[in-house]
């Protein structure tokens, strides 16, 4: 039954993030953040899903060990995607808040992003393997946290700044995102039930997407 709950949830939650995605890609008029926003949630959701589809397909066979390889591919396009979604984010930040030219920070979120990606293309990351070791998962989160942290710093400080309601939250959704990720890279492999937390990570994420989603609805009813 805990199976079929979590491929129900992961299926949903799938469908439910390309379809906004797709909408806003689809409908938006005149804004690129709202294209930006978008696309980041057909990326989050496309990227999830070559993780999550060989996962549902594993719990269904109840063979983890027979499809090693397919899950472990899965997380190495995660890993990349997600890394891009956060950089996407940046730029939905910088157009929202009418933020211009070139910074320091752009070059440190693009540095981050980078380090990251590679991190995860080195081959002692090992994603083929059931054993895969602890010590790359961390090496590879490093700069992953970093550019997290600063995206939750511009959020908080640019709608406190602005008095933007519609994401007076998204620095939560965020930081709340991250707190139930990191314990999962610490402790999952120890200890099982820890890989739980994935559930909650990935209702803020949809949580965020709403965000956009809400404001994108109402910006379009009045053009």
């Amino acid at each position: 039954m805990q199976s079929i709950m979590e491929i129900i949830f992961d299926i949903a939650y799938l469908a439910a993030v390309i379809s906004l995605g797709v909408i806003m890609c689809v409908k938006v008029q005149q804004s690129r953040g709202f294209r930006l926003f978008g696309v980041m949630a057909l990326l989050l959701g496309c990227g999830d899903a070559f993780h999550l589809l060989p996962r549902a397909y594993s719990l269904l066979t109840d063979s983890m060990d027979a499809n090693v390889a397919a899950l472990g591919f899965g997380k190495l396009v995660t890993s990349v995607t997600m890394t891009v979604f956060h950089v996407l984010l940046y730029h939905f930040i910088r157009a929202r808040y009418k933020t211009t030219g070139k910074t320091p920070l752009t070059i440190a979120v693009y540095a981050l992003a980078i380090v990251r990606i590679a991190l995860c293309l080195f081959p002692q990351n090992d994603w083929f393997s059931a054993d895969a070791p602890l010590s790359w998962g961390i090496y590879r989160n490093i700069p992953f946290v970093i550019l997290g942290a600063v995206i939750v710093c511009l959020l908080f400080t640019q709608a406190k700044k602005h008095k933007d309601r519609p994401f007076a939250f998204a620095w939560l959704a965020v930081l709340l995102s991250f707190a139930f990720y990191i314990p999962v890279v610490l402790w999952a492999d120890a200890v099982p039930i820890i890989g739980m937390l994935m559930i909650p990570k990935t209702l803020c994420y949809v949580w965020l997407v709403l965000m956009g989603y809400r404001e994108f609805r109402r910006v379009q009813r009045k053009v």
